[in-house]
């Protein structure tokens, strides 16, 4: 998957045997490998932007989009709370529509940004079309609330995208 825009120029390829994540955004990198980590996925990302707001954001709606061309039959529910230190993050997953529930809450520091971070759940949950809760249900340190929730997130959707042989709604679609 490749988007291209006068602000970004981004690359996500999932599940081709290696993971190698270079976005030039050290922090972004690091959440990154994380997410996959936990999905039990591999990812090829590369990105060049201009400002770190359109890098992450812009990241989010690429790595849904990858995501979506390869959904079809799938669970569609997934959870995870995950503890990090005294950080203590909740992640349920439900692909079939956009919402974002987000609560979590710090102070910026050490280049982690509340807002950015904000911004990927966004993006990501709109274009993959998915309710996405993101709770902190502790924690201070603002490494390892955004560090647990990129953990739970990759646990949650790991779980929602595994297959399912029946159509997981009393509605008979998934929207």
């Amino acid at each position: 998957m490749k988007r291209t825009t006068n602000e970004v120029d981004i690359t996500v390829e999932i599940g081709d045997g290696t993971t190698r994540i270079d976005t030039g955004d050290k922090i972004l990198d690091h959440m990154l490998r994380t997410l996959f980590f936990y999905m039990n996925r591999t990812a090829r990302i590369e990105a060049k932007w201009d400002l770190r707001h359109h890098l992450w954001e812009d990241t989010g709606i690429t790595i849904a989009l990858a995501i979506k061309e390869k959904l079809s039959g799938i669970k569609r529910f997934g959870n995870a709370v995950i503890p990090m230190d005294e950080a203590l993050v909740m992640v349920a997953v439900d692909i079939s529509r956009p919402f974002l529930n987000f609560a979590l809450s710090y102070n910026d520091d050490e280049g982690f940004s509340l807002n950015l971070v904000r911004e990927f759940y966004l993006a990501f949950s709109r274009t993959l079309g998915a309710t996405i809760h993101v709770i902190q249900m502790a924690g201070q340190n603002s490494h390892h609330i955004t560090e647990a929730s990129f953990k739970a997130l990759g646990k949650a959707l790991g779980e929602a995208i595994q297959p399912s042989d029946r159509l997981e709604s009393t509605k008979g679609i998934m929207t």
